[in-house]
């Protein structure tokens, strides 16, 4: 019985100190105010000093959305994005998709009358795009646009 008790207390522990990171992603770990990435692979953790933050997959999203412009027409689109530096988007990851979302929007609704040349649109929507979430760690890498 009480060998019992020791292997799963010990197989606790163990499953407690070792992360995992899986290919293509990155986990960023906090020690006392500082942080740091782990790359794929086998890592030991220090219960109690060191805390798991976000996993960040590094091998690009896709956001899809769909949303009416002010004058009645309607827009729907994919963002193909992806997270350049995980240090710099740690504290907004889990808002990066409504950001991301957000701005487009924001974007389009500034947009004039419907570009006939639906690329240009989105090529221009792209450049806005990065000028904004660059500064966060994150690049747009392409824009589908479907104007209605």
């Amino acid at each position: 019985m009480i060998a019992l008790l020791v292997s799963i207390a010990l197989l606790c522990l163990v499953s407690a100190v070792l992360r995992r990171v899986p290919p293509g992603h990155v986990q960023v770990v906090h020690r006392r105010g500082q942080s740091r990435l782990l790359e794929p692979g086998l890592h030991l953790l220090w219960p109690g000093l060191d805390r798991a933050g976000h996993r960040i997959d590094l091998t690009g999203q896709i956001l899809q959305f769909q949303d009416a412009l002010g004058d009645a027409r309607g827009v729907r689109g994919r963002v193909y994005w992806q997270v350049l530096e995980p240090e710099r988007v740690d504290p907004v990851i889990e808002q990066a998709a409504q950001l991301i979302r957000n701005s487009a929007l924001e974007a389009l609704h500034r947009e004039p009358a419907p570009e006939p040349d639906q690329r240009a649109l989105s090529s221009r929507l792209k450049r806005v795009l990065n000028g904004v979430l660059r500064e966060r760690g994150l690049m747009v890498t392409r824009v589908e646009l479907e104007l209605a």
